[in-house]
């Protein structure tokens, strides 16, 4: 993922001779003229598949940093580049907070844009009458996703993501847990396990036994405590966690179908070589953890995020009533809460690579495609720079208070905070360039915040433009349901058609201009 061009210098790339011309400008204004009025005729269609892009920590900042990124990989200036994301041509705003919590946390969030209700941060799959780490506040206040919804509609399902599959984002979707933190019984106080609460892992492999596809990191949650680890035998954290002693490799293996095609692979090689075509569940835990940073991924042991979306869609395309897949990038969060700036721009450029990789194998007649964040960070990046600069440069100037250079990428607070002789740090005198540079911050802090703000959401497809101004979080499912035909509100939906999808009933065109309502 370093790409054509090394991006360690402040070495500017200058834009092209045509953007001094006012025709090139007025020619691309209306050209885009032109695509927004083909948009006044509505693709009212019903979503056969639904796609959800989440990056995990992927405010506005973020998306715009990670298009320059992508651009100067291509030896381009960089700010001109679109990303995938950009060529949707429905774009609205999510407001993000927990129903306790201004700035929210990704699990309260999850919740909110897979099952339609705002929830207290650190929870999944509860509503907001569950207290965190209350194990006796959780039964009755059970919520269901729309994974959950497509399932019961007979479509295929899957999970992919870059974190551990029983991660805050992934959980939401099969999970209720008054903890986000319980990932096995061994993160779980005895209180709650005597109160029968269980954990994500156990609930993953119990809750919906027919998810055809899941993939991503958290292979030691999955076997007894202790158990050695396949790849990392002398690796102590590497080990199994559970404290029940069940290895759910073979509780999710024994739950499938004799008849069907099951597959668990814990590497690439063994993913690639697989024939889609007589896949019909695919376990794929690639880390013990969490996955590798894109930068240090093992290209031999470790799928790409792009590589990992191409064969989820695959398998699950083969279903004739469609099919729901979340995508996650979580480690782009992972990237700034560690101030580690080059780690997370990179992780977004390949979910977006990975975003184009869907586009390509889908149709925008019967697909409808959702790129949002769950929440922002404390990430910017300023200073007057001049077009084409590194986006891990320096900004043109030294500060006029402390006289030292800065980079452009900053944070509001993390461990990138640096004093050296009673003074800021000089960052001329570190290699600001590298990969694991701590960009430097306002406030020191172990690990880096949220930011509050809203964040953008993308859409292409059946319906998506009913994602079109500032809405709250948890409306975004309530719209990816509508689309496809699947939970409660199906009323606009005729019956089924011959192929076995649901077809647009004749109001379909006014009632999807009405109010959804609270029906899920």
């Amino acid at each position: 993922m370093e790409g054509p061009r090394s991006l360690g210098s402040s070495r500017s790339l200058q834009p092209g001779e045509k953007e001094k011309d006012p025709k090139y400008w007025r020619d691309q204004a209306q050209q885009t003229l032109k695509n927004a009025l083909r948009l006044q005729t509505l693709n009212t269609n019903v979503a056969k598949n639904v796609i959800m892009f989440l990056g995990d920590g992927m405010g506005v900042s973020t998306v715009t940093a990670a298009r320059i990124l992508k651009g100067q990989l291509h030896h381009n200036p960089g700010e001109e580049t679109k990303l995938e994301m950009d060529k949707f041509p429905y774009v609205a705003l999510s407001k993000t907070y927990n129903t306790n919590a201004q700035v929210p946390d990704s699990a309260g969030t999850a919740t909110a844009y897979l099952c339609g209700v705002k929830a207290n941060e650190g929870t999944v799959g509860v509503s907001a009458a569950t207290q965190r780490s209350q194990c006796n506040t959780t039964q009755g206040n059970e919520v269901t996703s729309i994974l959950r919804w497509a399932k019961d509609a007979g479509k295929s399902v899957g999970i992919v993501t870059t974190t551990r599959v029983n991660h805050a984002t992934p959980s939401a979707s099969y999970a209720h847990s008054a903890d986000r933190d319980w990932y096995s019984d061994n993160e779980m106080p005895p209180e709650a396990l005597s109160q029968g609460c269980k954990d994500i892992a156990y609930q993953l492999m119990h809750n919906i036994k027919d998810i055809e596809v899941i993939m991503g990191g958290g292979r030691k949650y999955m076997f007894p405590k202790n158990r050695t680890d396949v790849e990392y035998e002398l690796d102590e954290k590497a080990r199994g966690t559970r404290l029940d002693g069940l290895n759910l490799i073979d509780i999710w293996k024994s739950f499938k179908p004799k008849h069907k095609h099951s597959h668990y692979v814990w590497n690439r090689t063994d993913l690639l070589a697989l024939d889609p075509h007589s896949v019909d569940y695919l376990l794929g835990l690639f880390e013990p953890g969490d996955m590798q940073y894109e930068l240090n991924r093992n290209n031999a042991t470790d799928p790409s995020l792009s590589e990992m979306v191409e064969m989820a869609i695959r398998i699950l395309n083969k279903n004739p009533k469609g099919f729901f897949l979340l995508v996650e990038g979580g480690r782009i969060d992972h990237g700034h809460h560690e101030g580690k700036a080059k780690q997370a721009l990179h992780e977004a450029v390949e979910m977006d690579q990975a975003i184009g990789q869907a586009g390509a194998m889908t149709s925008v007649e019967d697909t409808l495609t959702v790129v949002t964040a769950d929440h922002s960070h404390v990430f910017t990046f300023g200073g007057y720079t001049p077009r084409g600069n590194s986006i891990f440069g320096l900004a043109p100037m030294v500060s006029d208070t402390d006289k030292k250079p800065f980079t452009a990428i900053l944070y509001g607070n993390g461990p990138g905070y640096k004093v050296v002789g009673g003074e800021r740090e000089n960052v001329s005198m570190v290699d600001y360039a590298h990969n694991n540079y701590q960009a430097q911050s306002a406030v020191p802090l172990r690990h880096e915040t949220h930011g509050g703000e809203d964040v953008a959401v993308f859409a292409k497809g059946p319906m998506a433009h009913l994602l079109h101004g500032v809405h709250e979080q948890n409306y975004i499912p309530h719209v990816m349901a509508y689309a496809a035909c699947i939970g409660a509100n199906r009323d606009h939906c005729a019956s089924a058609s011959s192929s076995g999808s649901p077809s647009p009933g004749p109001l379909l065109l006014l009632l999807a201009l009405l109010p959804l309502g609270s029906l899920f």
